[in-house]
């Protein structure tokens, strides 16, 4: 295979570890931040419920975990699945895997907000609701960045970790090409993808942490 053949097969993978990483950003830092509020709820029931999910989530490996969405429905439940649930399970994996550590990052940073945040909001006249999304959210997103950061740089190279239920991204398409032509030159290939990828990951989230310290 010609240098330029393997490039395109690559880009062809890439197109849809790129598709994992920006559906599960998408979904999981919404998510995670629904998880952190039943973290810090008052209820012990959801506030049980959520730190179990978290323990599991955070406490098993992904790579289980996208088994587990994959092979569960025959296993369990005896749901035929066809081939074209493997990117869905995929998705959903990393999804509710991601949302468990964005949902400690959103707690760590609603807690280290002062309560007379709090206070001189009610003051001024504004609902809990308003409160949050207007004064506390903004705060918080600036403190947490750094963390969502590192998250989200492992979340790139997590990606290939969907060759597990034989989704076709660029780790799975480097490794069958690999094999086809004995060759580390697809392995090589590839790295430097996910480098480049993970890259312009990391220049975009400095991009931003230097556009939210507004007050440095």
């Amino acid at each position: 295979m010609s240098f330029a053949r393997l490039i395109l097969s690559l880009t062809e993978g890439m197109g849809v570890s790129i598709y994992i990483f920006v559906v599960t950003l998408l979904v999981s830092l919404p998510l995670g931040l629904i998880v952190s509020f039943g973290r810090m709820s008052r209820n012990p029931v959801i506030s049980g419920i959520t730190k179990i999910y978290i323990s599991i989530m955070r406490g098993t490996p992904l790579m289980l975990q996208l088994m587990v969405v994959y092979f569960g429905p025959y296993y369990i439940f005896g749901i035929k699945v066809s081939n074209g649930y493997r990117i869905w399970a995929a998705l959903i994996g990393f999804a509710i895997n991601y949302a468990a550590y964005f949902a400690e990052i959103y707690r760590s940073g609603i807690q280290s907000i002062p309560k007379g945040q709090y206070e001189a909001a009610q003051i001024l006249g504004y609902s809990r609701v308003q409160t949050f999304f207007v004064i506390i959210l903004p705060q918080v997103i600036k403190r947490i960045l750094p963390s969502v950061t590192n998250e989200v740089i492992t979340l790139v190279k997590d990606t290939s970790l969907a060759f597990t239920i034989s989704v076709a991204e660029m780790f799975t398409t480097a490794k069958a090409l690999a094999s086809s032509q004995t060759s580390m030159m697809p392995f090589v290939a590839a790295a430097c993808f996910y480098y480049v990828f993970n890259a312009v990951v990391a220049w975009g989230m400095d991009f931003l942490e230097k556009k939210m310290s507004y007050y440095n």
